[in-house]
């Protein structure tokens, strides 16, 4: 086990409804984005900085999360497409097809919904296939 100190979050637990539903999702994208699973537990898995559990958890106190937004580093499109592709076959929802976004040039992403409805994002931030003279949004 390693302490980052100066990350912004530190961990993040999802209380979802089904374990074996939630287990095939995130083991199919993080095979995608090429991140083990850390470890597992009858009602939970965790994998790097994210706990998921179920609501019977200890750490959960009986109590579903509401819906969140997640987005994953991806190392380039290739593994932004291998996300989507992966998390479709595995029970996640289209929620944005693999493609540049206008957040900043050069933001190629995909979004799925996992079983419990989170928006899961992977994002390659790389160089833009847009002129240099494209508007940057900022928010």
């Amino acid at each position: 086990m390693e302490l980052h100190r100066g990350r912004l979050i530190d961990h993040i637990q999802l209380v979802i409804k089904d374990l074996g539903a939630s287990r095939r999702f995130y083991d199919g994208v993080f095979r995608a984005l090429e991140v083990p699973m850390g470890g597992e537990g009858e009602d939970y898995f965790w994998v790097d900085e994210l706990f998921v559990s179920t609501a019977d958890s200890e750490a959960a106190q009986g109590k579903l999360t509401g819906r969140h937004h997640i987005a994953f580093q991806a190392r380039d499109r290739a593994m932004v497409d291998a996300f989507h592709k992966v998390g479709l076959e595995n029970g996640g929802k289209d929620n944005g097809r693999p493609g540049e976004r206008p957040y900043h040039p050069g933001y190629y992403a995909a979004f799925l919904l996992d079983p419990d409805g989170n928006n899961i994002e992977a994002v390659f931030h790389g160089p833009a296939n847009r002129s240099a003279s494209s508007v940057m949004i900022t928010f």
